[in-house]
């Protein structure tokens, strides 16, 4: 069971005491400070879960020490205290943070009742931080795997575009390229960040149901909505909402969708009212938008909307150095999540991924790489282990490599240092690591590196 700390904030010493005595008995920890220069002391080493805090005090007032409390971590829970009805002071100390304001004297069970309702509030708020930090640790852009030039530009635009707070963002690629993924790291990366993000599957939910579910709905909108419901716009409210295979959305709907990019405005099912939101939206297709306005399958209004800032994910067959890095990204995750010990890939296993055309592309990978990892217990990655399509689209490529003899094809050699390249990148060139990857004794990576620059 969590211990809260309290610190109790007041220039009687018998209502200090008093205090103190009734709150250690329902286990919290207690830090006494008979004045407000005291508390502010105390604060510099001292970060109490809740402040008690008189309202009237010698020299700073409860007033500023809430205030300066605030300034040092706005989490700490303040509840004002006063044997004055001030009400003018305690609708300012509400203003400024304070949590609540109790009037002296009080029962002990009224104060008991405050500070452990507040405490729950608190409890639940930093459960939600520490969800927050570990999405935020999840979708960090910088944990995204690009060694290829076209990701880095990919994700030098988001980076620039996330900074904004309303700018609309249109992501296009194919199924697997990772458009949520995206989607979601300029959430995180936004000043919305702490405010939801809701996702859509325009393609996954039947028209009917999608509209109930975007706006919501009045009781008595059709035969089954018996009470009001609150869609997911308004869930989403000064977060974002991100519309997966928007391309898939019907034309009445895009209609209504567009007039919350207007103006934020809608109207729920049944209803009349009309309900405004502050929501980003970022939008994904694995369609061509700009041929299915020509096409009159979605709206041209629509589309330069969303258009605002464009960003192309390319196909992994078309960003081959992210292949490999990739598979070890994946690799060490699945060691963590289904206990095994995979050290690295075996150069004929890494030339086959490499040769192979991924048409579920990085969604592709990820599962290749959990299956192998799933069916074998070895240390590496082997050209046998992998799904037959891309062992054999790899001797395809090798019988062309025997038919054609072109003089660019690279070595067994050429390819062992570039994947060993590769896999030193990927660890930043720290060589412990990247020998345990690849499988090798240090010593022996370093033969290799050395004979290499020889």
């Amino acid at each position: 069971m969590k211990t809260y700390s309290i610190m109790l904030v007041d220039d009687e010493l018998l209502t200090l005491n008093n205090l103190k005595k009734a709150l250690e008995k329902e286990g919290y920890e207690i830090i006494l400070a008979e004045s407000g220069e005291r508390a502010l002391e105390l604060l510099e080493n001292f970060r109490p879960h809740l402040v008690l805090l008189d309202l009237v005090l010698p020299g700073i007032s409860g007033i500023e020490v809430l205030k300066k409390i605030k300034d040092v971590d706005r989490e700490i829970i303040v509840i004002m205290m006063s044997a004055y009805e001030i009400l003018e002071k305690a609708v300012e100390a509400m203003k400024l943070g304070a949590y609540d304001y109790l009037l002296k004297p009080f029962k002990l069970s009224e104060l008991k009742t405050t500070v452990q309702r507040a405490l729950e509030t608190l409890s639940l708020r930093l459960r939600f931080l520490d969800a927050f930090e570990k999405e935020k640790q999840r979708y960090y852009l910088g944990k995204i795997v690009a060694e290829s030039q076209k990701m880095k530009d990919v994700l030098d635009i988001a980076a620039r575009v996330a900074r904004s707070d309303k700018t609309t963002v249109l992501l296009q690629g194919e199924s697997g390229t990772g458009k949520e993924l995206l989607a979601r790291a300029i959430h995180y990366h936004s000043p919305r960040a702490e405010k939801p993000i809701v996702a859509i599957n325009c393609a996954a939910i039947p028209e009917n149901l999608l509209e109930s579910e975007l706006f919501g709905y009045e009781a008595g909108a059709f035969t089954d909505a018996r009470r009001r419901k609150i869609g997911l716009l308004e869930k989403a409210d000064e977060g974002t909402v991100f519309f997966d295979e928007i391309g898939d959305m019907s034309l009445a709907i895009q209609a209504k969708v567009l007039r919350v990019l207007e103006d934020g405005t809608f109207t729920r099912l049944g209803g009349f009212q009309t309900i405004k939101v502050n929501v980003r939206i970022i939008a994904a297709t694995n369609h061509d938008l700009a041929r299915e306005t020509e096409r009159g399958r979605f709206r041209q209004d629509l589309f330069f909307r969303l258009n605002v800032v464009p960003i192309n994910i390319p196909p992994l067959r078309e960003r081959k150095e992210d292949i490999i890095p990739l598979a070890l990204f994946f690799m060490e995750e699945f060691n963590r999540e289904i206990k095994r010990n995979f050290k690295g890939i075996e150069p004929e296993a890494a030339q086959a991924m490499l040769n192979y055309s991924w048409p579920g592309n990085v969604r592709e990978l990820r599962n290749t790489v959990e299956r192998v990892m799933s069916l074998y217990n070895s240390e590496t990655i082997q050209k046998n282990f992998l799904p037959q399509e891309i062992r054999q689209q790899a001797l395809f490529s090798e019988n062309e490599l025997l038919n054609n003899l072109t003089s660019h094809w690279p070595t067994l050699e050429e390819l062992e240092k570039s994947y060993i390249k590769k896999v030193l990148e990927h660890t930043s060139y720290n060589k412990s690591q990247a020998a345990r990857i690849l499988g090798l004794h240090p010593a022996t990576l370093f033969r290799k590196l050395k004979a290499s620059k020889g």
